[in-house]
């Protein structure tokens, strides 16, 4: 017992202990980044860059960074993920505990061929799964190769407009817009952004994140 503090003051004492533990846990917390989750495929995991600071992720978060925001971005793209792929590893993906997702997947289910129905139902069951952990998600579309026929297109472009308005979440319509078909942005391939592409989509994602943010701070 220390001297001169009864039973009642020594509970006093460990109550405050306490109180100020928890007061500075919880300012630490405060005062941690926002985790934003970068869950894609190859555009996100930045295919073909030279450099990882390159990839459309890594300059968002310095895009991010420079208006302010303290954030760090978790890039948990993989190359060549359909969405199927990427709802058989969404959950261990979530282990990082994001604040943010910012959920880019269909090109691959495109390129393949494979069927629009089954790619919504996919991205479908992602949503559910990060709406029921209370993550608010921005929804990254994609536009079907044209050489797949008009009737593939009509089923595949509106699937993210649809889980959008269904799910009441932000929607940039197209990943590539202001970078597709053009050869000075990509890479030799026609489908990759090269350096200046990543960057272009970069600074036209940015806004749309920027109002996402006070969501993934009140989640």
């Amino acid at each position: 017992m220390l001297m001169g503090f009864n039973s009642a003051g020594l509970r006093l004492v460990r109550t405050l202990a306490a109180l100020c533990l928890s007061f500075l846990a919880g300012a630490t917390a405060q005062a941690a980044p926002l985790k934003i989750m970068a869950f894609g495929d190859s555009l996100f995991a930045g295919y073909g860059l030279s450099s990882d600071a390159d990839n459309i992720p890594s300059r968002l978060e310095a895009g991010l960074k420079a208006d302010g925001h303290d954030v760090k971005m978790i890039n948990a793209a993989v190359s060549g993920d359909t969405t199927t792929d990427g709802l058989a590893r969404l959950d261990w993906s979530l282990a990082d505990k994001p604040d943010l997702v910012l959920l880019e997947l269909g090109a691959n289910d495109a390129l393949r061929g494979q069927d629009p129905d089954k790619a919504k139902a996919n991205l479908d069951q992602i949503l559910s799964r990060l709406k029921a952990a209370n993550i608010p998600v921005v929804l990254c579309g994609m536009i079907a190769p044209r050489n797949l026929g008009s009737a593939y297109g009509a089923k595949f472009d509106p699937m993210y407009k649809d889980l959008s308005d269904k799910y009441q979440i932000p929607l940039y319509p197209f990943i590539l817009d202001g970078v597709a078909l053009d050869p000075a942005l990509n890479q030799g391939d026609g489908m990759h952004p090269n350096k200046d592409g990543a960057a272009i989509v970069a600074k036209r994602l940015l806004p749309v994140v920027e109002k996402a943010l006070p969501a993934a701070k009140a989640s």
